[in-house]
């Protein structure tokens, strides 16, 4: 109670100092504005002073009122595709939980991959992260939840809710930094990845292709690395030290025959949430070294106008639609059942999106990134620590996406200025734009994972700190070692095409 007490205090008192005291752009007094709020809502974010979900509607009123946004603009923010993502994927996790189809898949695992602390963590850990590298992280999160969540109950029905607290809150932030972590390694595997190619093409048109293949060979190094640091990191910082006693295979496969045959129900539900794995991983279609395999949107006359959300409701609404043969008069899915979806977590993600476009319509993401301008003459590496640590903490408060449109242009006109390769800093920046582990509102899975309502914010920010600062130096110490043989950059020589 006390530090809720302090973290409101400390908000307002940071809030009114950058607003009264500071002037980060003469003439621009909305830079200053934004900032001022990002630093009130980071403060009660952090402390939990208030609902997390109330600290998100901040931006609809402060906004409008410092002349940061129109209240209209801000307002729209609050529900996007990745927010029917969201729900479309919390329904098919209701869906499966009503009809006990999680806990048939979580003892099949559970049989499958051994019952042991490490081999749980590594299985998920690495489903997560091969599954995120084809489609949306926030679609791979979705996907696991309910399995996860049903494997937490059945090791609690085995062993204690005591017992096996601490792990399953390792378990689930393995589960956000692993989805987050593996769409690193490809073009297609994060929306930000997918800026960097387009924003060098339109700065040099004679710059060299980012292919699939190259992005992929330079980024799964990245990734493989921070995949054993978050192994190590949750393996020691939450597993258990004492070995579970009265609990093998066998348990679980003991518990798996009890369940019977499957339900049409059950097979119902299964069929769905493969479509829905499928649907969302070939929509958009893969291109490879010039070979590409169309996704299935370009049967429709506007492909782009169907997303990932899109998708989502699709198949939610075909669970209303289907009935149920064992309960006479329902359906798969009911809206009773669909009341249990964490709404204030819709809220916190529509808080991102209305701070991110705060950053990016008052001009607050562009100064901070000419913050940067004093690396000029600086070694090349430690201008590349420094953007690659903001873009990483930076990311934190706002959408990655936005941050990476609005700072590459920058970083790019920063790496000429100080005689570089321009790729040396905006593929290393992209990659740390997914290195946002510390808030809720960093990335989706972050937030999805917290909507548990298992995991606090506080060991959340503790855990997440340390893999930002390990992600930091990867980035860094990979470009050093790898970007010469893979991607040409040279430190200190400006390309051709780049002059």
């Amino acid at each position: 109670m006390q530090k809720r007490y302090v973290g409101f205090f400390l908000g307002i008192l940071a809030f009114l100092g950058i607003l009264i005291f500071t002037d980060l752009e003469p003439g621009k007094p909305e830079v200053t504005a934004t900032l001022a709020v990002a630093a009130l809502m980071a403060i009660w974010w952090v402390t939990e002073t208030v609902p997390l979900a109330v600290t998100a509607l901040i931006p609809i009123v402060l906004f409008p009122a410092l002349g940061i946004l129109d209240g209209k603009a801000v307002s729209e923010v609050y529900i996007n595709h990745i927010i029917f993502v969201y729900v479309g994927g919390f329904m098919m996790a209701l869906a499966m939980e009503k009809w006990n189809l999680h806990k048939r898949i979580a003892l099949k695992l559970l049989v499958l991959i051994g019952v042991s602390p490490r081999r749980i963590l590594l299985g998920f850990m690495a489903t997560s992260a091969f599954l995120s590298m084809w489609i949306s992280n926030t679609a791979t999160t979705m996907m696991m939840i309910p399995i996860v969540l049903s494997i937490v109950v059945s090791l609690e029905d085995s062993l204690s809710e005591k017992t096996i607290s601490k792990y399953a809150t390792g378990l689930f932030l393995a589960i956000a930094y692993s989805a987050s972590i593996g769409g690193m390694s490809t073009l297609v595997g994060s929306p930000t990845n997918l800026v960097c190619p387009r924003i060098l093409t339109l700065l040099y048109p004679e710059a060299p292709e980012i292919s699939f293949t190259g992005w992929m060979t330079f980024a799964l190094p990245i990734s493989a690395v921070m995949l054993v640091a978050v192994f190590l990191v949750i393996h020691l910082i939450f597993s258990p030290r004492d070995k579970w006693e009265h609990i093998d295979r066998a348990h679980f496969k003991k518990a798996y025959n009890k369940l019977g045959r499957a339900s049409h129900e059950e097979k119902v539900v299964f069929v769905l949430f493969l479509t829905l794995a499928l649907l969302w991983i070939t929509r958009a279609g893969i291109s490879f070294n010039g070979f590409t395999i169309p996704g299935w949107a370009t049967i429709f006359k506007m492909p782009s106008y169907i997303n990932d959300g899109t998708v989502a409701i699709f198949i939610s609404i075909i669970l209303f639609i289907i009935p149920s043969r064992s309960r006479k008069g329902e359906r798969i899915m009911d809206w009773q059942t669909a009341h249990r979806i964490p709404w204030n977590i819709v809220l916190l993600f529509g808080g991102g999106f209305a701070l991110a476009l705060g950053f990016q319509s008052s001009g607050l993401a562009i100064w901070f990134g000419e913050q940067l301008l004093w690396t000029q003459g600086v070694h090349p590496y430690l201008i590349l620590l420094a953007v690659v640590a903001l873009m990483s903490f930076l990311t934190e408060l706002t959408s990655n996406v936005a941050s990476t449109q609005m700072l590459l242009p920058i970083f790019a006109s920063l790496a000429i200025s100080s005689v570089n390769n321009p790729l040396l800093l905006m593929i290393p920046a992209t990659l740390a734009s997914s290195l946002a582990f510390m808030l809720p509102t960093a990335t989706p899975p972050n937030a999805i994972i917290f909507g548990t309502n298992r995991i606090r914010i506080a060991t959340m920010v503790r855990t997440g700190f340390v893999l930002n600062l390990v992600g930091i130096l990867v980035v860094v110490l990979v470009t050093w070692l790898l970007g010469g043989r893979i991607l040409d950059i040279d430190p200190g020589i400006v390309p051709a095409w780049a002059q």
